[in-house]
């Protein structure tokens, strides 16, 4: 969101901040992007709305990271203000590089790279990139892909029921530890990594948490220091709309002291 005009990156959605505010007939309007908002969310969720993944505990004040897979691959992060309030900042981290951990990690990618050149995190992290980790680990197999969806991939894979469903979840499963592992390092994010968007959560117990947490902590000499990052999944249904209604509060009262 940088200014007056949005226009959405998976959809074709284009509009006017403004405009919208006038046609609506708000005085008050803030568009935000959808992690910025799922992020700011994280401050008013209980355990209730999450599931953790380990027994690390959060350090008070320290930044935070989160990232979801869902149409695309979401990243934000929230940081501590003087006031000891989070922030949440936007980026487009889900557009690094995919790097590879291993050989297995590479074949999978060099598929993906003649295929779509650049190969971001996202192009492995999301709904269309957990068809296309399918698609290259059926090809790594001698198999002619099907036309699955990324949900009939999670459910062939949870119930065994196709062997390149299995690998895809499973390099999903990595790629997913290994790019939160990166984020949690570059944030120092003792604060928490929290994983949400329209993938994990519904995963339940069909996510590998031991093969994440292992990818995710498989950082060489600093192993140790990324046991001690708790993670969570966030399991809440509507945690970016909690966001958004924080925001707006957070934009109305600074309105109200001007």
């Amino acid at each position: 969101v940088n200014g007056d005009r949005v226009q959405m990156t998976n959809h074709h959605w284009s509009f006017s901040i403004e405009a919208l505010k006038t046609e609506l007939g708000s005085k008050t309007g803030l568009v935000v992007n959808d992690f910025v908002a799922l992020a700011s969310a994280i401050p008013a969720l209980t355990e209730r709305d999450l599931v953790r993944l380990n027994t690390a505990t959060a350090r008070v004040g320290a930044p935070i990271a989160v990232i979801g897979a869902g149409t695309g691959l979401g990243v934000a992060c929230l940081f501590a203000d003087a006031d000891g309030e989070y922030r949440a900042v936007a980026g487009e981290g889900g557009h690094v590089t995919l790097a590879a951990t291993n050989d297995s990690d590479a074949e999978t990618i060099a598929l993906l790279r003649k295929r779509f050149g650049h190969v971001s995190a996202e192009r492995a992290l999301s709904g269309p990139g957990l068809v296309a980790l399918y698609e290259a680990h059926a090809q790594r197999l001698g198999q002619t892909p099907k036309p699955f969806t990324a949900a009939e991939i999670s459910t062939n894979a949870i119930e065994n029921i196709d062997v390149a469903c299995v690998s895809a979840l499973s390099s999903f499963t990595e790629f997913l530890g290994n790019v939160s592992g990166n984020l949690a390092l570059t944030l120092g994010a003792f604060g928490g990594v929290f994983i949400g968007g329209g993938i994990v959560p519904k995963l339940g117990a069909g996510f590998d948490r031991a093969k994440f947490l292992a990818a995710f902590a498989n950082k060489g000499r600093f192993a140790s220091y990324l046991a001690d990052v708790p993670c969570a999944i966030i399991t809440n249904e509507s945690p970016g709309l909690i966001g958004a209604a924080r925001l707006l509060q957070q934009q109305v009262a600074k309105s109200s002291t001007r």
